[in-house]
């Protein structure tokens, strides 16, 4: 008898992994043994006679247990803390998942099971949620090319092996690239600006990699660092941000760009399969969008004003660098620092002043958790006894208003080497009625960890990617459907990031910011005034912001509307123009990602879908105005938004779910007006 155990559901409460006997053997045995056993599953499937929902679509959500177990903790694992053998692992398992995917959902006499339930749905006496279950897998299996003729399907397993290998070297690249470009200072003078506890922390991380008596600033995901905004010396903003510009883009051995132009050829070609121009053709058509067309239309509504926006913005910061006696032109690597000065002129805020007021716990506990709790009547209480799959991985219960169990989140907060950059949020254990499981739900940040005794204190945009990353726990964790395939965030990825973006609205909501932002050593609250700037500025910088996030989002389309043939040599000119021809070429303000460290798209499923950030704010805005024309942070408002949208997960059309709770369409108004750009 094997001892892996990813062979039998949990013992643990919630079905926790067993990660106190997890070893890094197991995840190999089990996905061998997991991708056999289900198909296998599949085999019994298609012979057990004349198809109907049962023996199907229900078979279907039944098979693939222990793969399914491992991949859920491998996939978290390797994103979070991963090392050589799991790089290994993952280099090995990668195309062969895609095959296995790929022998199931290309399988022709599984397809035409699925087609014959399709085509008789209304005569089947189905639930609302069973007959939406079987459309999902008629249309999965449709968009994988269930329906294609066998050497197209061949070609297509081909292509997705291949992907699918190269998605896994670009993170793996990135990540030992990342690593490498940490900017090595030798002395401290180059970091005046920073704190006492930053400097401590650059030093900690200077000799955790042999460097004693030197200081280490790493680098982060996206274009920049937040560092930038508080180093005085330009010349170490300037070496911070060309180091964090040029990562997968050093010609050294973790270069990514012969990775990326592969794909994106590979993904145009494979577009032609199912008889679309492009991949973003292909990609888009299933979202809540519908087409490339919809998308850029949105964009091109924003865009101008962004630019103009930005360009007004960088002309204010030029005219303060001028009034501090310096006589440079404003770079990249000086907007930060200066937009500071600006904020402080413009608004009296000094964001490095605030930060002893945001400590970690505080915000976790008195923001985070109390906000939930207020909206959906749930609470937290830590479980240190619970052995996670990191020891700086913190688990909490999370209980119903009635002290029922509601499942289980885990905090994992702490940026290391060793994890991958960004935030996100990881299920280790999907919420359904199935198998009668509760969800287990982790969020990862990469929060600096301060010097050894030192508080956690958060600038504001670390305060906003916590309760972010909280929208989409909450997506998990009141998730309330019958079947894991709808579970959750199990929606469509222009809509993913909405319930996550509406949970920001209770950052500076009076009764929150009221109970978490005190200060750390002495309790007193931020003052008022403080948060009365906050929100009167809160459109400055969105110039800047909309213009950045909006290049990457065009990079992404420019590379996923690439058509079959097309070549790509020069990966750095072929992103200036794309950025160019959108008229979002500004020096001062180069794009969120470039091509070379963009994860999301090479890496991390979201080719031909980063647009989807600002998609879903169109939603999240008007939901915004929702909550506040009927009385903001009740339970009323939190009990209407769980019933009719986040306990749902996807088991309903994402559009009818938010006009269910909004009571109509939504429009783009809210949207330009909470970014400045009416």
């Amino acid at each position: 008898m094997s001892t892996n155990p990813f062979f039998s559901r949990s013992a643990l409460e919630y079905e926790l992994p067993d990660f106190a006997n997890l070893k890094e053997e197991h995840y190999k045995e089990a996905f061998y043994e997991g991708t056999k056993a289900q198909l296998d599953e599949v085999e019994a499937i298609i012979a057990s006679g004349e198809p109907t929902f049962e023996n199907t679509i229900v078979a279907l959500e039944k098979s693939g247990q222990i793969l399914n177990r491992m991949l859920m903790v491998f996939y978290n694992k390797s994103s979070s803390d991963t090392n050589d053998n799991l790089d290994a692992i993952e280099e090995e398992i990668a195309p062969k998942l895609s095959a296995h995917q790929d022998a199931i959902k290309l399988n022709p006499a599984l397809y035409s099971r699925i087609k014959s339930l399709h085509e008789k749905k209304g005569s089947l006496a189905l639930s609302p949620e069973d007959a939406w279950l079987l459309d999902k897998y008629y249309r999965d299996f449709v968009y994988a090319g269930a329906h294609l003729t066998q050497d197209q399907r061949n070609e297509l397993t081909k292509i997705n092996e291949r992907l699918s290998f190269l998605e896994t070297q670009f993170s793996k690249n990135l990540l030992a690239d990342t690593n490498e470009s940490a900017l090595v200072i030798d002395s401290v003078a180059q970091l005046a600006g920073l704190s006492e506890g930053e400097i401590q922390a650059a030093a900690d991380a200077a000799k955790a990699r042999g460097l004693e008596g030197k200081y280490l600033l790493g680098m982060v995901n996206f274009t920049g660092n937040p560092m930038l905004e508080s180093l005085e010396v330009r010349a170490t903003r300037e070496a911070v941000m060309k180091a964090s510009l040029l990562r997968g883009n050093r010609d050294n051995e973790y270069d990514t760009k012969k990775i990326l132009i592969e794909m994106a050829t590979l993904r145009a070609t494979r577009a032609t399969l199912f008889g679309k121009k492009t991949h973003g053709q292909y990609i888009i058509a299933e979202q809540t969008a519908g087409s490339v067309e919809n998308v850029h239309a949105m964009l091109r509504k924003i865009a101008p004003a962004a630019v103009r926006n930005a360009r007004a913005e960088g002309a204010e910061i030029q005219a303060m660098i001028t009034s501090s006696g310096d006589d440079f032109e404003l770079a990249s690597w000086d907007w930060d620092f200066y937009t500071e000065k600006v904020r402080k002129a413009k608004h009296n805020i000094d964001s490095s002043a605030m930060r002893p007021y945001f400590e970690l716990e505080r915000v976790l506990h008195d923001g985070v958790f109390f906000a939930a709790d207020k909206l959906f009547g749930i609470s937290f209480k830590e479980r240190p006894d619970l052995v996670t799959y990191h020891p700086e991985a913190r688990a909490f219960e999370v209980f119903n208003e009635d002290g029922s169990k509601l499942g289980l989140f885990i905090g994992d907060f702490y940026t290391r080497d060793s994890k991958r950059g960004g935030a996100w949020m990881n299920n280790l254990v999907d919420q359904n009625f199935l198998f009668n499981q509760l969800p287990v739900v982790c969020n990862n940040l990469n929060i600096p960890k301060p010097a050894a005794g030192q508080p956690t204190l958060l600038t504001y945009d670390e305060i906003v990617t916590l309760f972010h990353e909280f929208g989409h726990a909450l997506h998990g964790l009141l998730s309330s459907v019958t079947y894991p395939r709808v579970s959750g965030t199990s929606v469509q990825r222009d809509f993913v990031e909405f319930p996550s973006q509406v949970n920001e609205m209770w950052i500076l909501w009076p009764e929150v910011v009221s109970n978490y932002a005190k200060h750390h050593e002495t309790g007193e609250q931020l003052p008022q005034e403080l948060i009365d700037r906050l929100q009167g500025a809160s459109t400055f910088n969105e110039g800047h912001a909309t213009t950045s996030y909006l290049a990457a989002a065009i990079l992404d389309l420019a590379w996923h509307s690439l058509e079959d043939g097309q070549v790509v040599d020069d990966v750095v000119a072929f992103e200036a123009q794309a950025i160019k021809d959108y008229g979002l070429d500004y020096h001062a303000v180069p794009t969120r990602y470039r091509s070379t460290y963009f994860s999301h798209i090479f890496a991390g499923g979201y080719s031909a879908g980063y647009y989807g950030y600002i998609w879903s704010e169109v939603l999240d805005a008007e939901s915004v105005e929702w909550f506040k024309d009927n009385g903001g942070l009740t339970r009323k408002n939190g009990d209407h938004f769980r019933a009719e949208l986040l306990s749902r997960g996807g088991s309903i059309d994402s559009m009818t779910m938010f006009k269910n709770f909004r009571g109509r369409e939504a429009t783009i108004t809210p949207l330009l007006k909470r970014r400045g750009l009416e």
